[in-house]
């Protein structure tokens, strides 16, 4: 999968790329916007998208920017002076991903504004998955969006943006990301995923929810084969043997037991909802309840599996008790 910054197509998304164009065209651009919307839709190509059109001072409708041009490329390869990305970071002394984007990070920020731009144009700061920001860089971040310079601007890029400091959110624009229709989406599968076949890039399209990483992920996985497992996990009460054959199978897979137990839940949320839906002008069935709880209920057993490092296995075995019929 091309990397955000790399990646020059962008399908699904007119309607932010109309608006980001209409207000860049505009008098006044506003100097910080938060895109947001649910993981894998293309918030951050968005961004990127928008930084290189402003960084080469470009005038397309669509944002866009040929792969050709130097500073699509500079862009592309991290070498732009005038774009900083604000992300978690790789910590050297533990060996892994920091958890959270911390406020040295956000420092940096503030020295690159100070700086005069190194092209004489925009200065871009992307704040990749927001959400991660603890206190302390968030209220450095705040700090530096109540002073904001002159042709600077920040793109925050949220799925949740609700974990933000009501402050920050008061100070950005809010441009909302839509999932990608499933159109768009077996279209970028067959692009991205040649060797699937159509009934697979239907299938995953239907499992994905509107996000093409979502999509991908599964098919880079055993996603498909974990989905026919919990549809038939949720639709059949299922004998200890096939629930041990299941579990083996689960644990085997890459990611499995995380898949698989995020393939159970979505599939509960999207069939509570839909039951909701339909008794909404009735009294609510007991069977709503109980599927909401088991959403909740498994949502709490993947975090104490991954948490306190426990048996997926017998994990598995316990879901599959509890979806048998009371």
């Amino acid at each position: 999968m091309i990397a955000p910054r790399a990646n020059p197509l962008l399908l699904g998304q007119n309607r932010a790329i109309a608006e980001l164009h209409r207000t860049a065209s505009g008098p006044r651009l506003h100097h910080a916007w938060l895109i947001a919307g649910p993981p894998g839709i293309g918030k951050a190509t968005l961004a990127y998208r928008f930084a290189r059109w402003l960084l080469a001072g470009a005038t397309t409708p669509d944002l866009s920017l040929a792969p050709t041009d130097p500073v699509f490329r500079r862009v592309a390869v991290a070498s732009h002076a005038d774009l900083l990305v604000i992300e978690r970071r790789y910590d050297e002394k533990k060996k892994r991903m920091q958890g959270e984007i911390v406020v040295e990070t956000v420092a940096q920020a503030g020295k690159f504004l100070r700086l005069t731009p190194g092209e004489g144009g925009w200065r871009v700061v992307i704040v990749d998955g927001a959400e991660a920001l603890n206190r302390n860089a968030a209220n450095a971040l705040l700090k530096l969006l109540e002073e904001p310079p002159p042709r600077a601007i920040w793109l925050l890029i949220s799925h949740a943006p609700g974990r933000l400091l009501p402050t920050i959110r008061s100070r950005t624009r809010q441009l909302d990301a839509a999932p990608l229709d499933p159109a768009t989406l077996e279209t970028l599968l067959a692009t991205a995923q040649p060797d699937l076949t159509a009934a697979q890039r239907t299938r995953l399209a239907t499992l994905s929810e509107g996000s093409i990483g979502r999509a991908l992920s599964l098919a880079g996985t055993d996603g498909l084969a974990l989905a026919s497992l919990a549809e038939e996990a949720l639709t059949t009460a299922i004998p200890p043997t096939r629930a041990a054959a299941i579990a083996d199978q689960v644990a085997r897979a890459e990611d499995g037991f995380t898949t698989f137990l995020d393939l159970l839940r979505t599939a509960l949320a999207t069939t509570t909802r839909a039951q909701a839906r339909m008794t909404a002008r009735t009294a609510p069935a007991p069977s709503l309840d109980r599927q909401a709880a088991l959403w909740q209920e498994f949502g709490q057993l993947e975090a104490e599996v991954e948490g306190l490092n426990l048996d997926p296995r017998a994990a598995i075995l316990t879901l599959l008790h509890r979806l048998r019929p009371a």
